[in-house]
């Protein structure tokens, strides 16, 4: 399992929108989206909040704990007090399935309908209600893992901007902590995979120029894998990548693709008979290691995290445990990535 250089507090998004209201607050311009007196969404007691989340998609894969962890979030803040005496009234999460048109439309159902402040959490590899947002300057916290996260005023990626464009800094943990565990990135190639959708040609631009400055010859790098179903055959893209290097397998395999397609990746190369490392950013979700199908398939996978992993045993990883509980009604529910957005 690879670690991040640097581990983000779960109460990044909090903060932010503490800094965001406390700024609003001290605006005179009471008239204006986002800003005090009559402003959307703050009242003299609360300041809603709305979210919008992929609980549902084509491929099957949801991300409707990030509503849960969002939740257990806000619990605690207005537990401590809320923000200057407000509370955070969380309405909840729209649900956008990966779809860009119902992205833009809950966005503009959160902002004209149910009037919020801010958007928080954002949870989508489709973001088309961004201009709308920051048009309307929402406050809008996220997954840095589009480029509408790197730049606009008020869109913040929790785990900053991961996707820049041409020209910005590019994180380089994940390169460099596969070259740690090949004994460095000289004479090593790595083959890189990911849907055909914005955000998978984002990630593949942004780390096959992360692989190339870490001293990776890049063998294969294509955002190529339909982005609205699982392919039930992978042997196309296995022959590809086997091939890839110089008529030889890569020494790395790394998927920007969500957990379905990284099961069937994986199961077919392992099934192919590779040998080398695999790597991703999205599994490290315990709960996949209870069937024995997701188990085999990522069995010595290396996942790379944005966040204190669960095994930690940091007190405010104990207190993001308590939280989670406590917003489950007391019940002990798994934990997966996609709570720790908050």
């Amino acid at each position: 399992m690879l670690r991040p250089i640097r581990t983000l507090a779960a109460a990044a998004a909090t903060l932010a929108l503490v800094s965001a209201c406390n700024s609003a607050s001290n605006n005179s311009s009471a008239d204006k989206p986002g800003t005090a007196g009559n402003a959307r969404g703050v009242s003299a007691d609360s300041i809603k909040v709305g979210g919008i989340v992929s609980m549902t998609s084509a491929s099957g894969y949801s991300k409707k704990d990030t509503d849960l962890g969002a939740k257990a979030r806000y619990m605690r803040a207005n537990a401590e007090g809320g923000i200057n005496g407000r509370k955070i009234d969380y309405i909840g999460a729209e649900d956008d399935g990966q779809d860009p048109a119902k992205n833009l439309a809950a966005a503009r159902k959160l902002v004209q309908q149910d009037k919020v402040f801010a958007v928080s959490p954002m949870s989508s590899v489709t973001f088309t209600g961004a201009d709308f947002l920051e048009q309307e300057k929402v406050p809008t916290f996220g997954w840095g893992t589009l480029p509408s996260f790197c730049g606009p005023k008020y869109i913040y990626g929790f785990n900053g901007c991961l996707v820049p464009t041409p020209g910005g800094t590019i994180n380089q943990t994940w390169p460099e902590g596969i070259g740690q565990v090949l004994g460095g990135a000289r004479g090593k190639s790595v083959a890189i995979i990911a849907n055909d959708s914005d955000a998978g040609k984002f990630g593949v631009r942004t780390f096959q120029q992360g692989f190339t400055s870490a001293g990776f010859k890049v063998a294969y790098a294509k955002a190529s894998v339909p982005g609205t179903a699982v392919p039930s055959d992978w042997s196309a893209y296995v022959k590809e990548i086997l091939e890839s290097n110089d008529g030889k397998a890569p020494d790395a395999v790394v998927s920007v693709m969500q957990t379905p397609n990284n099961i069937g990746l994986f199961t077919s190369l392992k099934r192919s008979g590779y040998k080398g490392l695999l790597s991703d950013p999205t599994d490290y979700d315990p709960g996949l290691l209870a069937k024995d199908a997701t188990k085999q398939a990522l069995d010595g996978v290396h996942v790379l995290l944005q966040f204190e992993p669960f095994e930690s045993t940091n007190p405010k990883m104990e207190q993001f445990k308590a939280d989670i509980k406590a917003a489950s009604g007391g019940q002990d529910v798994p934990l997966n990535m996609h709570m720790m957005l908050q």
